[in-house]
């Protein structure tokens, strides 16, 4: 599937629509396709190149569409319809997060077998990367919908509407680095809140306790590395290891097989959380847990969630109060009853998942739908 769907367009000196969409990841396009289904116009606007924001997937297969690994979010999970509707809706390939096996512990005595796998249960991947569902929402929604780096920098209420002010990137789609300015009914901030209020200047000011509440809710995964190191086999299988280990030492606190189906093509994961990691240092522990008889990684890439500035704002590691996901305050419109709330951290359902982005998504659609 191709990284541009939606092929975005050029935005007028000033644009009107029902609808402005700020964030292309799956809450934002959860919320675009149900308001374009009940017949509302709508504006998707991203500042990246791409689609998906946490979800984001490298191919690694035989051929692109076959595997990839997933930097971002990688499971799904049983008790999540939302997510697991919408990917048999789209026809997209799934296949089992591998969990068979022991499970390796690392302590400062060194690396302990533990018999079974009591760190993973059992979860669901898409075999094609979890960006793929981004991409497939995006291709369902109309051309021109989606505008594709076009950051939103002011938000500002302009008597019935808001007006939503876009910097065209220079070099990129618009080209001139020109201001673009829409007006609409509506706004569905689909991007973190902390991210929300760092990078958007609003007029009038948002009340003090939404200012609050959204600066210090923590952006999930915005303070983690996350590496993948890929192999030419699956060898952990073969020692009867499900690929799954707990780490006290680091630098990667959590490791898991992100394999591809039937272990092709074979891949481990690890979080590091708060920090970066070489590809040397990567390399090094995953020595240590699996013993000088490990394969030579293939290739290992590192993803730093910190350095994204569409994702993380400045010193993201800060915010650690998670009581505030799925907080009251997100589910009352802002500026009028017209700033609605839209990612996952803002969800009461699965805060932290795709699920919870999904309902988000649907359930800020929802309200300008009410309200129509």
């Amino acid at each position: 599937m191709p990284d541009q769907p939606n092929q975005p367009g050029r935005l007028d000196t000033m644009d009107r629509t029902d609808v402005v969409v700020v964030g292309a990841g799956v809450g934002g396009l959860m919320a675009a396709r149900a308001l374009v289904d009940e017949g509302m116009d709508v504006l998707v606007l991203e500042a990246r190149d791409r689609v998906g924001g946490r979800l984001l997937s490298i191919p690694v297969g035989p051929t692109p569409a076959t595997a990839g690994i997933d930097l971002g979010a990688t499971w799904f999970w049983a008790n999540e319809p939302r997510v697991q509707a919408l990917i048999s809706e789209l026809g997209l390939a799934v296949h089992p997060q591998h969990i068979e096996g022991d499970a390796l512990y690392q302590d400062r005595q060194g690396v302990h077998r533990l018999a079974g796998n009591p760190m993973e249960g059992p979860a669901g991947r898409l075999t094609g990367g979890m960006q793929e569902l981004a991409k497939a929402m995006a291709h369902r929604i109309p051309l021109g919908t989606l505008r594709l780096e076009h950051p939103v920098s002011h938000i500002r209420q302009v008597g019935s509407e808001l007006e939503v002010e876009t910097p065209r990137l220079r070099g990129g789609i618009g080209g001139t680095g020109a201001i673009g300015r829409i007006r609409a009914s509506a706004v569905v901030l689909a991007v973190p809140p902390a991210l929300a209020i760092q990078s958007i200047a609003f007029e009038p000011v948002l009340p003090p306790a939404t200012r609050r509440i959204a600066s210090t809710t923590p952006v999930w995964m915005g303070a983690m590395t996350k590496v993948v190191a890929c192999f030419e086999q699956a060898f952990w299988r073969e020692r009867g290891l499900a690929g799954a280990v707990m780490s006290h030492v680091g630098p990667m606190r959590e490791i898991h097989d992100m394999s591809g189906p039937g272990g092709v093509p074979a891949a481990l994961f690890g979080f590091v959380p708060n920090s970066s990691i070489s590809p040397d240092e990567a390399r090094a522990q995953l020595a240590a847990l699996f013993g000088p008889a490990m394969p030579e990684p293939s290739r290992i890439v590192v993803m730093d969630w910190r350095t994204e500035a569409h994702t993380s704002p400045p010193d993201v590691e800060r915010l650690q109060d998670y009581d505030t996901y799925g907080h009251p305050i997100y589910l009352e419109p802002a500026l009028g009853g017209r700033l609605h709330w839209a990612s996952t951290e803002t969800s009461r359902e699965a805060p932290g998942h795709i699920e919870g982005a999904l309902a988000a998504g649907a359930r800020a659609a929802a309200r300008i739908l009410d309200r129509r």
